[in-house]
């Protein structure tokens, strides 16, 4: 037995729910809206809340009971009544293109939904809803709001089909996912870059809201393109900055032309800020296409309009200094050397100004320390990946990798050393307390410092010295501040942890007698300020400092002590000096 629901009850019920603010009767509300969703006459019901509902509420109410009602699994709507809804929900979105955005949102989600689980859904031998791109024609044929409506039903519908749902066998969605990269997705994203040639070829006006919203929505689903799982292997965003994209090879033609290329760089440099992090999103993706893509000449000719591209945004810095630009740019930068080789990079014509611009670009980055710094670890990436490489490098072009090395070194040792009085002084979040994130830096610049190790050791010394000479003459002192000798055991800190990650990057590279006797003179001044440190622990230890000190003594017995290692290193011989 089924309670009827009358609209003007219904509408009451939608009050509730979305506008209450008493919980219990919100939770009435929703059990109620449970048996309406299951009752016969729901459909009916909808259609005419759509028509006929006094508020955006009762709209969003309808569509979102309607897709419930098209998502279920048990009983399932038969074909017909699916599609008259499809037709429908298109028909309603053209006539009413001002509706509350939450409104379209819900209505489009509608259509991808009946869209994606009707995929191989078969009327008269014709696959009824895979026309979508005929679906959409008379939106973007139409006003710059019926055109937002309709690249939006096309963004909305990949990232639908994209994503596997719990309801539904994971081997059906790989099948309707693969289907419909077969079949939609190339001739979506050709869709997509044309419009964005349209509208970048116009005058846009992009204080005008519609327009401004009309490329945000292009841009979104060019990335839901390139963002797509091509062979279905579900990466996890969070380790996205070594994957490749997988661009089918039918997809060659758009990559091999680099206007598609040009398209977004030219964009990043004539649209506002706001909306220059999903340009620079899509040429993330587009770096990382995969490399089998193109045969050697093809990849050659590719990268070197991307790094001309990369050159052009580092020679006119003005919107990096938004935050999310700046992150998704640091992205691209990393993709440089994780999808290419550096034997590629240095052949590229314009390599020695492009690697000056990016050693820059880093150093003043890792300077402003306080700025981003969770894309840090992109610059990092890349500068570790590149000095990784130095002993491999066959080509006879120079990579100038030991002019620029040393200068990032620097900048990173120097930096953490200038942050520690900073912080202490204003009370900021101490990023020494963040262990996985210094270890992360630690082992990024373990590679990098061993690259041209010499200046790195000298650098080192030199610094070390200088704060432990004050650290201990802020002890002996009687009018010394506590603040003071704060300071110095946060640099000293810093320095503990550095020595022994250089130390431990001894593992990536063959290492000489004479870097082993540098790693000898690093090592005893850690020995000296333990002692000096130890003798102080009865009045006032200092837990970060011997955090490092431990962290220093792993590195340095993973690389000097144990079965492994050769007993007469030139360490050895340092240490019993």
């Amino acid at each position: 037995r089924f309670v009827h629901f009358g609209l003007a009850q219904l509408e009451i019920l939608c009050k509730q729910l979305y506008e209450t603010t008493d919980t219990a009767v919100r939770h009435q509300a929703e059990k109620a809206l449970v048996e309406f969703t299951n009752s016969p006459d729901c459909l009916s019901k909808c259609q005419l809340l759509l028509e006929r509902g006094s508020s955006s509420y009762s709209q969003l109410l309808a569509a979102t009971c309607l897709s419930k009602l098209v998502s279920r699994t048990s009983n399932p709507l038969p074909l017909e009544q699916r599609i008259d809804i499809r037709n429908y929900v298109l028909n309603y979105l053209a006539t009413r293109p001002k509706l509350a955005a939450f409104v379209t949102q819900a209505l489009i989600q509608l259509y991808a939904r009946i869209t994606k689980l009707g995929w191989f859904d078969c009327q008269k031998d014709d696959y009824v809803f895979r026309n979508v791109i005929a679906d959409v024609t008379r939106f973007l044929q139409d006003s710059v709001e019926h055109c937002i409506i309709g690249v939006t039903i096309l963004s909305q519908l990949t990232n639908e089909i994209n994503q596997a749902d719990t309801t539904h066998p994971l081997t059906k969605h790989r099948k309707i996912a693969s289907s419909f990269r077969d079949s939609s997705l190339f001739d979506i994203f050709t869709l997509s870059c044309n419009l964005l040639k349209q509208a970048s070829g116009k005058n846009l006006n992009l204080n005008d809201e519609s327009q401004h919203g009309l490329l945000m929505q292009l841009l979104k689903l060019s990335y839901n393109c390139l963002n797509y799982d091509f062979i279905g292997t579900s990466t996890d965003e969070s380790s996205d900055d070594l994957c490749t994209v997988q661009i089918p090879t039918s997809w060659r033609s758009a990559f091999l032309d680099s206007s598609t290329l040009q398209l977004f760089f030219n964009l990043y440099h004539s649209i506002p800020p706001s909306l220059s992090p999903l340009v620079l999103s899509c040429l993330v993706q587009i770096a990382s296409v995969r490399r089998s893509l193109f045969n050697n000449a093809e990849r050659a000719k590719f990268l070197s309009h991307l790094v001309d591209g990369v050159k052009r945004i580092l020679a006119n810095p003005q919107c990096l200094p938004d935050p999310n630009n700046y992150h998704e740019f640091c992205r691209l930068l990393a993709r440089l050397k994780s999808n290419y080789q550096l034997g590629e990079l240095v052949k590229v014509e314009n390599y020695p100004e492009v690697i000056r611009l990016i050693a820059n670009f880093t150093v003043t980055s890792l300077q402003h320390w306080e700025f981003a710094p969770n894309s840090v670890h992109y610059l990092l990436s890349l500068w570790q990946r590149l000095a990784a490489s130095v002993p491999y490098v066959k080509a006879t072009e120079p990579h100038l990798l030991e002019t620029y090395t040393p200068e990032v070194t620097k900048a990173y040792i120097t930096s953490r050393l200038e942050s520690v009085h900073v912080i202490l002084r204003d009370g900021l979040e101490d990023p020494l307390d963040d262990a996985g994130l210094v270890q992360q830096q630690l082992d990024q610049l373990s590679t990098i410092g061993r690259c041209e190790y010499e200046k790195t050791c000298a650098l080192l010394v030199q610094l070390f010295d200088q704060a432990a000479q004050t650290y201990q003459e802020l002890l002996q002192s009687t009018n010394s501040s506590a603040a003071d000798v704060t300071v110095q055991e946060g640099r000293l800190t810093w320095l503990v942890y550095i020595i022994g990650a250089v130390i431990g990057g001894r593992v990536s590279f063959a290492s000489t007698d004479e870097q082993d006797a540098m790693d000898g003179e690093l090592v005893c001044r850690v020995l000296q300020l333990m002692n000096l440190t130890d003798s102080r622990l009865a009045q006032a230890g200092n837990e970060r400092l011997e955090l490092a000190m431990l962290s220093f003594f792993e590195q340095f017995r993973k690389i000097y002590i144990g079965d492994q290692v050769q007993k007469s290193s030139k360490v050895s011989c340092v240490l019993l000096s």
